[in-house]
């Protein structure tokens, strides 16, 4: 992509309204335009790195054997009747009546759809187990929206609902959504560490928040700073397999959300010195609630001996675009963003310090095509304007890495490449240049 083809609306100002580093950089880097009070805008920058997020979670959920599916953001409300959660949701529930006067509402989240949709069509236990998941737009609204897409009103989310005979099977669908969620925010560069939460609105007596530690995290977290050294599974980890051992290892030190805080358990399981207390943004939670929604909506099956039973269920959600401002605010310094390789809006930024000139441009020509055909996604910055200003809009959009190329470099046959996290700068040629990049090599 070259800037001048480009929509990036940058900031040079802080906007007044932005109150944490991840909102105030989305802003200025021209990632996100607000519409109305926590309702965004995804600008092509910004939807980029969702997209990027989007591909890490739909990658990590086929590999445990999700099913992919869509269902609509308006849900009907004789569904959350049926389940007694219609009243009993709140008035952060967007109510809406349609022009028949039937009563809808914006989803805030999926189990009564989608127990609605599995009722229909699976009726045998040798159709089981299922693991149905969405990613789609959801509303809650929120009395006082904040921190951008921290705590926004409209957002997206990847939801995904287990199925399964007996609580023995749930529990393993559970650990294999557990398994994948260490997996999915580690390939991020996220730490996410699972802590025992509060299951709210959603139900159940097993659920676990992940959570990013942030200082400007909203909730009190309470951890063994033990769990900060852990491995997340290998890629090569078998879902078909007993994944109890790799859960059991996660959760066998103390982490709690203030919620759910032990005070006497914690000081009893954690000694002195690896008490950590910090704050922490949570990015996805997991929730096993057995037959909650399953008796009163009537999902049923035939076990083996004939007889109808209730479907044990859990369900799992990410917050993705939530994901694209924990990140920032793990990865950023006064400059700007500091994106991880993998959801990067670009791979590399390619500056041309002398744009008309022909050498020049033609070795940004030259750089622009070897790096696009080796899938690294470069934006070339081909635009007027003074180098100072380049570099700073390079730094505050955060690619992970730079391509400077100017008159005097190219005197002397080299360029300059800059590592955006850590800021270390090499002067090498085009070519030596153009092979570390797309060997990996620094």
């Amino acid at each position: 992509m070259r800037l001048s083809r480009y929509f990036l609306p940058v900031l040079r100002e802080t906007p007044a309204e932005a109150q944490i580093a991840s909102h105030q950089l989305m802003l200025r880097a021209g990632m996100l335009r607000q519409e109305a009070a926590g309702i965004y805008a995804w600008l092509p920058l910004g939807l980029r790195v969702l997209k990027k997020i989007e591909h890490i979670v739909r990658e990590e959920m086929d590999r445990a054997g999700a099913i992919e599916l869509l269902m609509p953001t308006l849900q009907l409300a004789d569904l959350w009747r049926e389940s007694g959660r219609y009243d009993a949701y709140g008035a952060e529930m967007l109510r809406i009546s349609d022009r028949h006067q039937r009563e809808l509402l914006f989803g805030p989240t999926n189990e009564e759809m989608i127990t609605e949709i599995f009722r229909a069509y699976v009726h045998s236990y040798k159709e089981l187990p299922k693991n149905l998941y969405h990613i789609q737009w959801k509303f809650r609204d929120e009395l006082r929206p904040r921190f951008g897409v921290m705590r926004g009103r409209e957002f997206l989310m990847k939801d995904a609902y287990s199925f399964d005979l007996d609580e023995e099977a749930g529990r393993a669908s559970y650990n294999r959504m557990f398994v994948a969620y260490l997996r999915a925010f580690s390939r991020m560069g996220l730490k996410a560490i699972p802590m025992q939460a509060e299951s709210g609105p959603i139900g159940g007596e097993l659920s676990h928040e992940f959570i990013v530690l942030a200082s400007t995290g909203e909730s009190a977290v309470y951890l063994d700073r033990r769990l900060l050294d852990f491995e997340v599974p290998h890629a090569r980890i078998e879902y078909g397999g007993d994944l109890g051992e790799a859960v059991r290892n996660w959760t066998g030190l103390y982490a709690a959300t203030e919620d759910v805080h032990d005070p006497e358990r914690y000081e009893r399981l954690t000694a002195p010195a690896d008490r950590l207390t910090a704050r922490g943004i949570e990015v996805g939670q997991t929730f096993f609630f057995g037959d909650k929604y399953s008796v009163p909506m009537k999902a049923t099956v035939t076990g083996a001996d004939g007889a109808e039973r209730p479907v044990q269920m859990g369900s799992y959600g990410i917050g993705i675009s939530r994901l694209v401002g924990a990140i920032i605010e793990a990865s950023h310094d006064d400059e700007g963003i500091i994106w991880p390789e993998p959801v990067a809006p670009f791979g590399v930024g390619i500056i041309n310090l002398r744009p008309g000139e022909e050498a020049v441009d033609g070795a940004c020509e030259n750089a622009y095509d070897a790096l696009d055909r080796a899938g690294f996604e470069p934006l070339l910055d081909d635009t007027e304007g003074r180098p100072g200003g380049k570099f700073a809009t390079m730094d505050l959009i955060g690619l992970p890495w730079q391509l400077i190329i100017g008159p005097r470099g190219l005197a002397d046959g080299v360029v300059e490449l800059k590592r955006r996290a850590g800021g270390l700068r090499e002067t090498l040629s085009l070519e030596a240049a153009l092979e570390r990049l797309t060997r990996g090599k620094y």
